[in-house]
């Protein structure tokens, strides 16, 4: 099978590597993540014939992703600002009282230290985080920054507060923009879940980068993503005795731990801090974890949350947070659940050591891997 013909006499295909491959052997073929490679034959559904440059082998089709039609299409924007055009999404984001009402409390605890400041709020939706700043901090100026048609709707509720005055609503992406000066803080709500997905954080950064005043403020200045080990409800276990395999083949998005599922003491991470990391350090990021067993049980997975930090303008001013995880107030994001390939028996004392590596797609660039060792 060296021609460029798969078995069933159809064109190869170009995929792209997800993740770095070793081969076991000689019929296996190593790759690296981003890796563009052929396949010939996919008629099993684990293991696929591919090439890489001139070299054939056996890869697992599980670490491939076929390539984007074009460079556009790679961050799914038609679909991604759709969403975030819909009041739904937003209703659902402003009914989240821990994440609103910590952005309101920022802004209240900093209002003093804003007084005649230059204000960005990045991918501000409605632009509640703006309206906070204009009606409880008297900023000199505010830019609400929308690329999707929610945009419209933040100008006639800019306007229905009285606050033309000092918010200006400005619809384009961060990549685009175009303000009349550098601004003084700059205020985000950009994580997703896992922190990373969507990589909203991307905006916020090449934003940062050309609008923030050197010394200025980000909001979040800082955020974590935190781990623990944990145990299934009884409720839920009884019922994934059919659907076991597809369960734990994915990770389970809003899955809402209770603590007294947890086998640990939470650990974080990763971290990242808003005001070095650079775009490039995005693309893989890893972390390592040590738990300590506090109590036996049967330990199925882990569960991955995040926190988002806020410094105060103030030196001595108090740092506030935005906690998602079990034991703290349920946000719209709840936790996400990893899945081990079966339950394993843990005694109080254990430990359970590895690391984890969150790898950005390198064709979808909304999407991401992660991978628990």
């Amino acid at each position: 099978m060296i021609e460029n013909e798969s078995s069933d006499g159809h064109e190869a295909e170009e995929y792209v590597g997800l993740a770095d491959f070793v081969a076991e052997g000689d019929e296996q073929l190593s790759f690296s993540v981003g890796d563009k490679l052929k396949v010939h034959d996919r008629s099993s559904d684990v293991w696929w014939w591919a090439e890489l440059q001139g070299h054939f082998g056996y890869v697992p089709s599980s670490y491939l992703q076929q390539t984007a039609e074009d460079e556009e299409d790679a961050w799914q924007d038609d679909e991604y600002f759709g969403n975030y055009g819909t009041l739904r999404l937003h209703l659902e984001m402003l009914s989240d009282k821990p994440r609103t009402e910590t952005y309101r409390q920022v802004i209240l605890n900093n209002s003093v230290a804003l007084r005649g400041k230059v204000v960005m709020d990045l991918g501000c939706g409605t632009g509640v985080i703006s309206l906070f700043c204009a009606r409880l901090a008297h900023p000199e100026a505010v830019y609400a920054v929308e690329a999707s048609s929610m945009a419209e709707h933040t100008k006639e509720l800019v306007r229905q507060n009285g606050c033309e005055g000092v918010v200006t609503v400005f619809q384009e992406r961060a990549e685009n923009l175009i303000l009349p000066g550098k601004v003084d803080v700059l205020v985000s709500e950009w994580m997703g879940n896992c922190l990373l997905f969507e990589y909203m954080v991307e905006s916020v950064l090449l934003a940062r980068d050309r609008w923030l005043k050197e010394g200025g403020m980000m909001w979040p200045s800082s955020a974590c993503l935190t781990a623990l080990n944990g145990v299934l409800g009884e409720t839920i276990w009884p019922r994934l005795q059919l659907p076991t395999k597809e369960f734990l083949s994915k990770p389970k998005f809003s899955h809402h731990l209770l603590p007294e599922d947890c086998l640990s003491t939470p650990a974080d991470v990763i971290t990242l801090d808003m005001v070095t990391i650079q775009v490039s350090d995005l693309e893989t990021l890893k972390g390592e974890f040590s738990f300590t067993v506090e109590k036996s049980g049967i330990f199925h997975g882990f569960t991955v949350w995040f926190s988002a930090h806020f410094q105060s303008l103030e030196e001595d001013g108090p740092s506030l947070e935005l906690n998602t995880g079990p034991y703290s107030e349920i946000t719209h994001w709840k936790q996400t659940l990893f899945m081990l390939d079966a339950p394993v028996t843990v005694e109080e004392g254990d430990s359970i050591v590895g690391s984890i590596r969150l790898q950005r797609n390198p064709i979808w660039r909304r999407h991401l891997s992660i991978t628990f060792s």
